[in-house]
């Protein structure tokens, strides 16, 4: 990681501004072993988990649908097979892992814009369909991208994730904390020499809302919750919403 984040992430997530000066640095820094890195991670399932968020959306024709932090565009190119007459758009905020995306992608429905989450570059009320990967969780300011999403979506439009899941008890999210911290660690010190560039993940978690009040708040901003589907034992969750 950048030499300048010499303190722990926790030091650096705390306020929608250093967490936003965080992300940009972290992920620029893990760009290039993103991909391997996610399915390290997952014990090989990560592609086999996208793959069953996007099969779990609805059927449409030509959806516009964006694919927030997008990574290296392996959702947003699954959109772009799933809905070949669709406009796609891959959303970051790190430039390297744009670049990488575009690299891999061959699909003419499908662009490419850098931003935050925050800040959604869409009309009120423009898009069918918001997806994300390991997305929210990542938001500087979690509220105010559930606001953009639920204001760029048209009624009856689809809000889907993947991510890690907070289960609601104590001792759940002890162990859960504890099992990425040592897994994403010991990934952090093989690939980069600091445990904490990818136990970020059990940091980032610590903040997070549990899988319960995040439905609640995607509820108060007019959302249906519909399926969701936990995966690895609860320690990940797809879920999936409806703007009413």
């Amino acid at each position: 990681m950048n030499a300048r984040f010499h303190l722990k992430p926790m030091d650096y997530i705390q306020t929608p501004e250093s967490k936003l000066t965080f992300n940009r640095s972290l992920f620029a820094e893990v760009a290039p072993k993103y991909d391997f890195i996610t399915k390290a991670l997952s014990f090989g399932r990560d592609t086999a988990w996208k793959r069953a968020l996007v099969a779990g959306l609805p059927a449409a024709e030509r959806p516009a649908c964006i694919d927030l932090a997008c990574g290296t565009g392996d959702i947003t190119r699954l959109l772009a097979e799933r809905y070949p007459d669709g406009e796609i758009t891959g959303f970051d905020l790190t430039p390297s892992m744009l670049d990488r995306a575009a690299q891999l992608t061959r699909s003419r429905n499908i662009r490419f814009l850098e931003g935050s989450m925050q800040h959604l570059p869409f009309e009120s009320g423009s898009l069918d369909l918001v997806t994300g990967g390991y997305a929210l969780r990542n938001a500087p300011d979690l509220n105010q991208t559930i606001d953009e999403i639920a204001r760029v979506l048209r009624p009856g439009g689809t809000a889907a994730f993947l991510d890690f899941s907070k289960p609601r008890n104590a001792a759940g999210q002890r162990i859960t904390h504890f099992a990425l911290k040592f897994w994403g660690g010991l990934w952090g010190t093989l690939l980069h020499g600091n445990p904490d560039v990818y136990g970020y993940i059990a940091d980032s978690l610590k903040l997070y809302p549990d899988r319960t009040e995040l439905r609640e708040r995607f509820e108060k901003r007019g959302f249906v919750p519909q399926k969701r589907t936990l995966l690895f034992g609860g320690m990940l969750e797809i879920s999936r919403f409806k703007k009413g």
